[in-house]
């Protein structure tokens, strides 16, 4: 189904689920003080920018009614948060209150639903896999076990694009990104290419399955609709689903059959700390929650990280000064030409200060995944209801006047502050907090570090067909060509 089609079904169920919802509203009697929102005829006015940009639109109405407001389709009450005052009372003083989540219905896919790290409500089970997670997947000591197949892939990386910069050919950031992040996952999770010869196939199925969640879906706000499928999200979340599942398959096969040598020596990556999981206790992770936590964990890691690292390099090429600053920090403290290690990210406080600040105005997830409050909860004086949807707009906070020059890409800003991403300070949050924070930050962070530090470090970069810096455009891809400087990687 085509952009338009898709736009014009979703206005169509927005006056009817909103017009339904205003009835069941005005029946209900409830002392309830919610928040203010926009009215019916705001929102229809606006609902193709709704379902467009959201982020923006959502952005313009906080200015109208507030950093905490409500808007309801049908009978179901979504609370948008655009100010890290209201974004500390979710994550952090009301945290243990807000860490359900609503379950799209294109999730319930392969049972998905019931076994995603990200879909699943609070339970024993989420509890137990995101234990894993911290302990066996995400922890300071696994991470640093597993450099050396990161240092791998970072030098084909650097490889491509020396070859480009010998051609001249000018390289689509966007897709290197993709490609050089898929590598990163797949050799840190299972040691191997997840898919063998790269192509547009695997980014399209990360794009469906990301976009299946990102999507306005009728069935989700009208249930009866659910077997009829009318956007055919399902189906094609189903389809992609699968695939990824039947290369994961026999990934997974090909290691339980090498683990029965007694030669076999561990590969310290993520697939053998799940086996090993397995073998001491089946019952707490089993074949089919390992395909459903790679699921996760590939799809997800995946696209975040190409977004963070394009959106990173445009704004920096697009920056002179700060591709010049940066690169004197890293020829002085790791020099010229060199690719950077892991235990240099700590000495180049430049370098960590643009990744924050691209982070600040490109969050991955521009809107963070919705929490559900699981009771009535109190917050500025106004109730959120119980089994309402909880959004933070990540993306409008990143621009709201508690920062100075907000629209300005100035990574000076974080120079000497103890602002973090790990979820500590609520200005910048673009992995979430709390409980439900983003598992796999410390990964990203680490990749976003090594790949855009080498990028700059390994190359000057000059824009296609001669184009100035200060004419780029954010809203389009980045194709830029690579001159090597020395190489020594």
């Amino acid at each position: 189904m085509d952009y338009m089609t898709s736009a014009m079904l979703f206005s169509v169920t927005c006056i009817v689920t909103i017009f339904i919802g205003s009835l069941h509203a005005r029946s209900r009697k409830s002392n309830y003080k919610l928040p203010p929102g926009p009215s019916f005829f705001t929102i229809m006015s606006n609902v193709v920018e709704l379902y467009n940009k959201p982020q923006q639109t959502l952005a313009e109405f906080a200015k109208l009614y507030g950093p905490i407001m409500r808007i309801k389709l049908c009978t179901e009450t979504t609370i948008i948060i655009s100010s890290s005052h209201m974004a500390k009372e979710i994550l952090f003083t009301n945290d243990s209150l807000f860490t359900d989540r609503s379950v799209p219905d294109n999730t319930t896919t392969h049972n998905h639903n019931n076994f995603s790290l990200v879909f699943l409500p609070f339970s024993p089970l989420w509890q137990h896999l995101r234990k894993i997670c911290h302990n066996n997947l995400f922890s300071t000591k696994t991470l640093d076990g597993s450099q050396e197949l990161r240092r791998m892939k970072l030098k084909d990386l650097l490889n491509d694009m020396h070859k480009s910069s010998i051609t001249g050919e000018a390289v689509d950031v966007g897709r290197a990104a993709f490609k050089a992040c898929i590598n990163f996952l797949s050799y840190t999770f299972v040691s191997q290419d997840f898919v063998e010869n790269l192509d547009d196939e695997y980014k399209n199925i990360v794009s469906t399955l990301l976009s299946a969640v990102g999507t306005p879906n009728i069935a989700d706000h009208f249930p009866v609709l659910k077997i009829f499928d009318p956007q055919g999200i399902r189906r094609h979340t189903t389809l992609y689903v699968s695939k990824v599942f039947y290369a994961l398959d026999i990934i997974i096969d090909q290691r339980m059959k090498m683990r029965q040598s007694e030669q076999y020596i561990s590969k310290n990556d993520m697939l053998d700390a799940l086996l090993d999981i397995s073998k001491e206790d089946s019952q707490k992770m089993d074949k089919r929650q390992i395909k459903h936590l790679l699921l996760d964990l590939l799809v997800a890691g995946t696209e975040t990280s190409a977004y963070g690292l394009e959106r990173a390099m445009s704004e920096v090429v697009r920056h002179p000064e700060v591709m010049s600053k940066a690169k004197k920090e890293l020829e002085e403290t790791i020099g010229l030409g060199k690719p950077i290690e892991e235990s240099d990210i700590d000495r180049l406080p430049y370098l960590n200060a643009v990744i924050k600040e691209s982070l600040r105005l490109h969050p991955p997830a521009p809107m963070l995944l919705p929490r559900k409050a699981r009771v009535d909860v109190e917050i500025a004086g106004y109730t959120i209801p119980k089994g309402a949807q909880v959004l933070i707009n990540e993306w409008a906070i990143g621009r709201t006047d508690i920062w100075d020059d907000a629209h300005l890409f100035s990574p000076e800003r974080f120079l000497g502050s103890e602002i973090d991403v790990k979820g500590r300070h609520f200005k910048l949050t673009p992995f979430g907090s709390g409980r439900r924070i983003c598992p796999g930050s410390p990964l990203a962070v680490r990749m976003l570090h090594l790949m855009l530090g080498s990028l700059i470090n390994s190359f000057d970069w000059k824009l296609e067909n001669n184009m100035e810096p200060k004419d780029m455009n954010l809203d389009k891809q980045l194709r830029a060509i690579p001159v090597a400087l020395n190489k020594v990687y």
